[in-house]
């Protein structure tokens, strides 16, 4: 991404209702997290999410204390999965204009958002066709912007400036291997995140609310998964990668019901899991930059 040309921001959030992981961007990132009371943050892509901005007002000010200077620090800010509106999108021809880019994405997502998108925050990157033909897949992050202007008003009271924004999943997809059909499975709370990558491209993405976090009722939504893989590339996954699901026996479980190589998603800056992943995968993207 061009924007990621410049130099790295001074520090990287990932924002939950358990709490704020924080990287302070270095050669050696030094990270650390801080734990909210529960009442804090409570996620949902239809109402505000911050219930008590001073109190993370104030954790974020004890994770990253002011340095003394008047210039406002770059900071990056992940958000949780759920509060945003993920979605891929197919095209099969794509205008050149961003302002025709824009308003073709703001009419297809106006379909299955359940609220006003015309006046919604939006952003999206255009996946074009490996084999140069015209198809285009498009991922496009919607949220109402009142949702995001809240999650980001105590990070600039602390004094940051939030140059970039994305969600948990969108950026820890820079864990998942680039070759390959792979299936990212991520648990962060009661919200299961499944993703579906061929090659690196992102082909599917959802955010699903669990009624009971059971591995059975994570099969029963792989299941499906797994039958869209089928039907659109006639071949199995290669690996599911998993993320938050704890010490590891629905791991086994998940790979005997499924019949597919099931493994830990990695990091080199230590273990993923569901409160930091997207942390994780937005300093692996500046180390490829």
């Amino acid at each position: 991404m061009g924007l990621l040309k410049d130099p790295p921001p001074a520090y990287a959030f990932e924002v939950s209702e358990a709490g704020i992981a924080v990287a302070e961007i270095a050669r050696q990132p030094k990270i650390s997290f801080a734990a909210l009371e529960r009442d804090v943050v409570s996620v949902s892509p239809l109402r505000d999410n911050v219930l008590r901005p001073e109190a993370l007002l104030h954790q974020v000010r004890a994770v990253a204390a002011a340095d003394g200077s008047r210039k406002r620090r770059r900071a990056a800010l992940i958000l949780p999965d759920y509060a945003v509106r993920v979605s891929v999108l197919d095209f099969d021809d794509f205008p050149a204009d961003s302002r025709e880019q824009t308003s073709l994405v703001r009419f297809r997502l106006k379909r299955s958002v359940p609220f006003d998108v015309d006046s919604a925050a939006l952003s999206f990157h255009a996946q074009r066709d490996s084999a140069g033909g015209k198809r285009v897949d498009v991922t496009a992050a919607v949220a109402p912007l009142e949702i995001v202007a809240r999650y980001e008003a105590p990070f600039r009271l602390a004094g940051f400036h939030i140059g970039w924004v994305t969600t948990s999943s969108l950026a820890a997809l820079e864990l998942v291997p680039h070759t390959g059909l792979n299936v990212l499975a991520k648990l962060t709370g009661r919200v299961l995140n499944l993703a579906v990558l061929n090659h690196g491209v992102l082909k599917l993405i959802r955010s699903i609310e669990l009624s009971d976090c059971t591995a059975q009722e994570i099969t029963d939504h792989l299941f499906p998964t797994f039958a869209y893989i089928e039907d659109q590339f006639s071949a199995s996954p290669d690996t599911l990668l998993v993320c938050g699901f704890g010490a590891g026996t629905e791991e086994s479980w998940l790979e005997a019901q499924l019949g597919v190589q099931t493994v830990p998603l990695a990091s080199r800056f230590g273990q993923p899991g569901e409160l930091n992943a997207g942390l994780l995968g937005y300093l692996e993207m500046l180390k490829e930059t």
